[in-house]
């Protein structure tokens, strides 16, 4: 990341889970982290907002505030969330259609964040539908990108086949890696296991210039034998939701393992390091927030209840999004790697609540 450029990012302070306290101390931890680098503006009422940092000492000179007089709340769809005028959520993605930041990150309403994004940014040239991209730990230590993740309940072959252009390029720029390995998840690795969706999907990547290694399976995701693993948004989710139990269900598995036995008492403390180092692994705060890629501007959404590491990691994303043009590259491998001239045709299911997954209450 050049030393000499500053980066505008904007985060949405309202409509998380836990109210804004956690969202602008993690503001305020990237502030201090990246220094000259960053110029943060903290959006929501600022009156709150204000309040909440006179309570802190020496806030960084680079964190401003701008106001937005509405919130979109977690439990209304994001169709509806559309229509708050000058919501939080409206008016930051604004200020990146503006060019005046680089970069938007929110906790809030996820069905509104991709539809506003969607509405305010429009779509990188040539992509039909952008996908949530999260990363997955691996045994190995090198983490498994994996999209998308719940922004398309339903996909065509050719949207899978963008998601894994996307998920190619986001691997090699953030993870340094060459040439990465894409797999496709199906309930095989035989290619006459799946369903009509894989087998189309398969024979697109089969002919495209990307690494592609063939189907994958569940299992293929933790074992990091692949590097980006492409689903729909549907099973994508699903996968999220269950990757995200395992951490809380180890901490009470060793838990309920000291309190049966008074010798494990003695082992953890041994073991302390190493269970500290499995817990960090597995916990969504060390990758911040999932990238919302395919949208013609860079856009993180985070858990809503994330803490005040999840959200600096998340604006540390941000910042090495815009600093690396992952956009820019996107649209450039996708130009190359067109799959043909479906690439560039209107999909029609890319209206909001016609393929985009916009649940009547969202919960992150």
């Amino acid at each position: 990341m050049p030393t000499d450029q500053k980066y505008t990012v904007v985060l949405d302070v309202m409509g998380a889970d836990g109210g804004p306290g956690d969202i602008i101390q993690g503001g305020i931890g990237a502030a201090r982290k990246l220094g000259e680098k960053l110029n943060l503006i903290l959006i929501g009422h600022s009156e709150l907002i204000n309040k909440y940092l006179s309570g802190i000492p020496e806030v960084p000179a680079n964190i401003t505030v701008k106001h937005a007089s509405a919130e979109v709340p977690m439990h209304i769809s994001a169709t509806d969330g559309v229509r708050i005028r000058d919501n939080s959520i409206s008016l930051g993605l604004k200020m990146v259609k503006e060019k005046l930041a680089d970069a938007f990150v929110s906790p809030g309403n996820t069905g509104a964040v991709m539809a506003i994004s969607l509405l305010t940014l429009g779509r990188i040239k040539g992509v039909m539908r952008p996908a949530i991209t999260t990363v997955f730990p691996t045994s190995t230590g090198q983490p498994t990108v994996v999209l998308d993740a719940g922004a398309n309940a339903d996909c065509k072959p050719v949207h899978l086949s963008q998601f894994a252009v996307m998920g190619s390029v986001y691997s090699s720029i953030v993870f340094n890696r060459e040439d990465p390995r894409v797999g496709l998840l199906s309930i095989g690795e035989e290619r006459s296991k799946g369903n009509e969706l894989i087998f189309n999907a398969r024979k697109i990547l089969k002919d495209s210039r990307i690494n592609f290694v063939g189907n994958i399976e569940g299992r293929d995701i933790l074992s990091g034998t692949i590097d980006v693993a492409v689903t729909d948004g549907f099973t994508g989710n699903i996968l999220l939701k269950f990757a995200e139990s395992i951490q809380p269900m180890m901490v009470k598995a060793v838990k309920r393992q000291i309190q049966t036995n008074i010798f494990s008492r003695f082992g953890v403390m041994l073991l302390l390091p190493f269970m500290k180092r499995m817990n960090n692994a597995f916990d969504y705060a060390e990758s911040g927030g999932a990238p919302l890629l395919g949208v013609d501007g860079v856009v993180i959404i985070c858990h809503g209840s994330s803490s005040a590491r999840a959200i600096t990691n998340a604006i540390v994303v941000a910042v090495e999004m815009a600093s690396k043009k992952v956009n820019e590259r996107i649209r450039d491998e996708l130009i190359n790697n067109h799959f043909g001239k479906n690439n560039e045709s209107k999909d029609k299911s890319q209206n909001i609540g016609n393929g985009i997954v916009c649940p009547a209450a969202t919960d992150d």
